[in-house]
């Protein structure tokens, strides 16, 4: 995975691994106790705090108890935290915004308050993308990445609903991801289809009553009964990856509400949903050279060819060899066995970051494959036993969970699954190994149906998107549409980089410095601008 903050590199496992989830299809409206617009409406006018509305005043009126955030001796997160500084509150929301006098649910939000209280400049919230990537931890370091500014802000951590320390759901799985290939063959795409069918019918069968409202527009709503428990009339916001369609559809719920507002890795509202990653096969296949050409210059450390075509031939035959039979990595007692639906959703996962540290550990990952494919015994890094725990044995299923939660009541995917074999057998001709990722089936092929249509952009947002060239996960061409649907942001972007995640995590001193002086001052650069990455 990329390497990011503590809380960033959860998100990348699970939600920038969203790798291939998260290119929508129409929604299918259903009706709610109350209309969507009406009820946003309330929110709005209930959230000045000034006026009760549709009986939400209580949650945007209501005292956070601050305390801290260590929840048991062996809490490490919590101990971090308190040294730092950070203090933690559970925010009351509505399970169902409309039915506000119903059932409720909390919502972890932290706290790393302003030191320059002279110059406060105000409160920013915080997402780290998934869907379903906690923040709670992450105000340490986001106050470090903002430098001289950040003692003017206090920075807001929070779990989304149903995430991390928040009322958490359950769906009884014991896998780290649903995000895999459909394999080399009609056998593996049947299991597929088995195994994700069942992935939903099970989170159904368990929380039938609260999966329809775990949406973004309701993580939204969320935001802003936090901004108004926190006393703010406008709140600032920075996220990354998914946390930019998060902050996209706050902007257009409660235009008005939002200050400073940072989209990095910024995708448009059109390409999210259950197939986000259909169509990025060429920028996932750019990537994945570029690193072969990396790894081929270091062939006297991996062993996996000696020019980029070698290495290429190398990751087919390791491909190859998992779908004849699934290759046994590692050495007792911890022995994991990877088929040709898991080594693509592996190499994917490696391919969002063009570091030297990350693509020595993916030439270090895929080393170990050739070996297993040779029938060769192995030994695992630390980090790569940490990885497979993570996506075979249900280790980060909490994140899973949620995401899936949370992209399948967003937007509906097809359900037919012969118009996904249709999609991968058509990609795969020319994308061998990423088409039959980026198209296979998934859990929300067999979820109930959203209760809300997906949110339009019909208001202007002042924001700053930040993108880089080669991104392959929100790819540049999305973060391009998004800024001609917002006419009014201004669109930094990092010329050469195959990077997913930029500001503060990537280490490129003029990204960070204009986000940094935006912050500092408000003020949107008069056009857009550009970064350049260094040359290797």
């Amino acid at each position: 995975m990329i390497t990011l903050s503590p809380s960033l590199r959860r998100a990348s496992a699970a939600g920038l691994a969203l790798v291939a989830c998260l290119t929508a299809s129409p929604a299918v409206a259903i009706a709610t106790a109350r209309p969507a617009a009406d009820r946003d409406r309330a929110a709005t006018t209930a959230g000045d705090r000034t006026g009760a509305g549709a009986g939400l005043d209580r949650y945007y009126r209501q005292r956070l108890a601050w305390g801290t955030c260590v929840q048991g001796p062996d809490d490490a997160m919590g101990h971090d935290l308190e040294k730092a500084g950070v203090q933690c509150a559970d925010v009351t929301v509505p399970l169902d915004y409309a039915a506000p006098r119903g059932r409720t649910i909390t919502v972890a939000i932290s706290r790393l308050k302003a030191t320059d209280t002279r110059h406060r400049i105000g409160s920013m919230l915080l997402n780290n993308g998934g869907p379903g990537g906690p923040a709670l931890e992450s105000p340490p370091d986001v106050r470090r990445k903002m430098k001289a500014v950040g003692p003017r802000y206090d920075v807001i951590g929070f779990d989304p609903r149903f995430v991390g320390r928040s009322t958490p759901l359950d769906c009884g799985w014991s896998v780290g991801t649903s995000i895999l290939s459909a394999g080399l063959g009609r056998a593996s795409f049947e299991r597929q289809v088995t195994f994700q069918k069942g992935l939903a019918d099970k989170c159904r069968s368990t929380n039938a009553s609260v999966l329809p409202h775990i949406s973004t527009r309701n993580t939204a709503r969320d935001m802003d009964v936090i901004r108004g428990a926190l006393g703010e009339r406008k709140i600032s916001y920075l996220g990354y990856s998914y946390g930019t369609y998060l902050g996209t559809v706050y902007t257009q719920m409660f235009p008005g509400r939002f200050d400073r507002t940072v989209l990095d890795g910024a995708i448009a509202p059109d390409d999210y949903g259950p197939r986000l990653l259909q169509g990025a096969e060429p920028e996932n296949e750019r990537a994945f050279s570029d690193w072969a050409a990396w790894a081929a210059r270091r062939d006297g450390t991996y062993g996996l060819g000696r020019t980029r075509a070698e290495v290429l031939a190398t990751v087919r035959r390791v491909l190859a060899a998992s779908a004849r039979r699934p290759l046994t990595v590692g050495t007792a007692p911890e022995v994991f066995h990877l088929d040709d639906t898991h080594v693509p959703s592996l190499l994917t996962a490696g391919n969002a970051d063009d570091t030297d540290p990350r693509r020595a550990a993916l030439s270090e990952q895929v080393s170990v494959l050739a070996k297993a494919a040779d029938g060769k015994s192995t030994r695992l890094s630390p980090q790569f036993a940490t990885a497979l725990r993570g996506m075979l044995t249900g280790e980060d299923m909490k994140s899973a969970m949620a995401q899936s939660a949370i992209i399948c009541g967003d937007k509906p995917a097809p359900r037919d699954p012969e118009r996904y074999w249709r999609d991968i057998e058509r990609s795969r001709a020319e994308h061998p190994l990423f088409g039959p990722l980026t198209n296979n089936i998934g859990p929300c092929a067999f979820w109930d149906r959203p209760r809300e249509e997906p949110t339009q952009v019909r208001h202007d947002a002042p924001a700053l998107l930040v993108a880089a060239t080669g991104d392959p996960r929100t790819t540049y061409k999305s973060s391009l549409a998004l800024h001609r649907l917002l006419p009014s942001s201004r669109l930094l972007t990092l010329k050469g980089a195959n990077r997913h995640a930029l500001y503060g995590e990537y280490g490129n001193a003029c990204v960070d410095a204009k986000v940094n002086r935006y912050l500092a001052t408000g003020k949107l650069p008069k056009n857009d601008e550009s970064c350049v990455k260094p040359t290797d």
